[in-house]
């Protein structure tokens, strides 16, 4: 039987370069910039690394799921704007949470594809330092004795309440459901700590991470930007979460439930940060002598049980592979979202995957899981993975909260 979903293919579409910022602890040294500001720094330095014009951008693609300042319905616009692109190119906000850095790229291809441009930037921002406190309640004011609805939209944001269950508790389900216990959590956690910082000690991160300093984007004509960080600091270069975290140090957390596998050293870290990539058609890259990075080649979405969400991997893979008649032997690399430990596992149980091709520079667990960045982070290490390594395909892919999967297929063009 056919894996059901929605499947897109790409005949010529190309991730030309792609970069992103250090992803920073949650209130550390990047949580007073808004994600507007982490955006255009991100999208200015793909434009540089690639050498593509932003006169020659088409399509402004950017995600965000929370808002971090006034500004975030004018995010894709004010991103594409100050990063140079022509005033008369549209932007677009596109949002599939923790998915939405994947739809980026499925979205860019579908322009491109499509004719409506030769090239597209594509940017994920995300502070999950800056989600507000929030009130949906009080437009008409507020009465004498009556609650006060002022709440955490971060933490609120985690729970479903169509199934009403969050999302460490749908993490749970699937660790009793594929029998994933405690110990190899953890264990599978402490390797994700170990593998990043063993990329960021060799440097293949850095090849990667713009830094962020203080700086102003002008545009003329129109108010200034800026990055200001705080205090002393005049440069954020790596990322801050990943530390050696042998599992017996992490065996020592208390779960969030009571009897429980999940705990905060074993699911992924809150960080913020921002990440760009450039996608165009393959005559624009012949045109203008590109080599790109990876060719992307498919999509996939699915839509699974919101109890069990994150399991939503597994059957986007499978769709994935199915429709481009590939099988899971022939992907050297695997780039799965770790949004918790036994989700991730529970993924690969159900595919029988071989844990040694997936995340190999490190995961969510320790590089953390700037929500709309994420996809978009993936997708860039995958493909200079593929590269580094000399392998011809990866699969990047995220579970999704509310019940979906998201995969994308990746070719590597030095390998083919």
């Amino acid at each position: 039987m056919a894996t059901p979903g929605f499947f897109s293919h790409f005949d010529d579409i190309w991730m030309l370069d792609g970069v992103r910022t250090p992803m920073v602890d949650y209130c550390g040294a990047l949580g007073h910039i808004s994600p507007t500001d982490l955006g255009i720094k991100a999208a200015r330095s793909a434009l540089e690394r690639s050498g593509v014009p932003a006169a020659h951008i088409g399509s402004v693609i950017a995600g965000n799921m929370a808002p971090g300042d006034f500004d975030q319905f004018m995010l894709p616009r004010h991103i594409g704007l100050y990063a140079g692109v022509p005033l008369e190119v549209p932007a677009l906000m596109a949002q599939r949470i923790c998915g939405t850095g994947f739809e980026l790229f499925r979205q860019a291809g579908e322009h491109i594809q499509s004719g409506a441009c030769e090239a597209a930037l594509v940017v994920g921002s995300e502070s999950m330092t800056r989600n507000p406190i929030a009130a949906f309640d009080h437009r008409t004011g507020f009465k004498l004795g009556a609650p006060v609805g002022f709440k955490d939209y971060m933490w609120e944001a985690l729970k479903d309440s169509a199934a009403g269950i969050n999302m460490i508790q749908t993490a749970e389900n699937l660790a009793k459901k594929y029998g994933v216990t405690r110990e190899q959590v953890d264990e599978f956690a402490s390797q994700s700590f170990a593998r990043a910082v063993a990329a960021q000690q060799s440097g293949f991160h850095a090849g990667e991470i713009v830094p962020v300093v203080s700086e102003t984007f002008g545009l003329e004509g129109y108010a200034p930007r800026s990055i200001k960080l705080q205090g002393k600091l005049t440069e954020v270069a790596q990322d801050t979460h990943a530390r050696i975290s042998p599992a017996e140090v992490l065996a020592r957390l208390r779960p969030v439930y009571e009897g429980g596998v999940q705990t905060g050293g074993n699911s992924a870290a809150l960080v913020d940060a921002a990440a760009a990539a450039i996608v165009a058609s393959g005559s624009y890259a012949k045109a203008h002598d590109k080599k790109p990075l990876a060719r992307v080649v498919a999509a996939a979405v699915v839509g699974v049980p919101p109890e069990i969400m994150g399991i939503g991997p597994a059957p986007a893979i499978r769709l994935l592979l199915e429709r481009t008649g590939m099988t899971l032997d022939q992907i050297g690399r695997f780039e799965i979202n770790e949004a918790q430990g036994a989700q991730t596992l529970a993924v690969s149980r159900e595919l029988e995957l071989d844990l040694s091709r997936l995340n190999v520079n490190g995961g969510a667990i320790a590089l953390g899981h700037p929500l709309a960045t994420t996809g978009v982070r993936l997708t860039i290490t995958l493909a200079r993975e593929l590269r580094r390594a000399g392998l011809r395909w990866g699969i990047a892919s995220a579970c999704i909260g509310g019940g979906q999967g998201i995969a994308l297929l990746l070719e590597n063009p030095g390998a083919a």
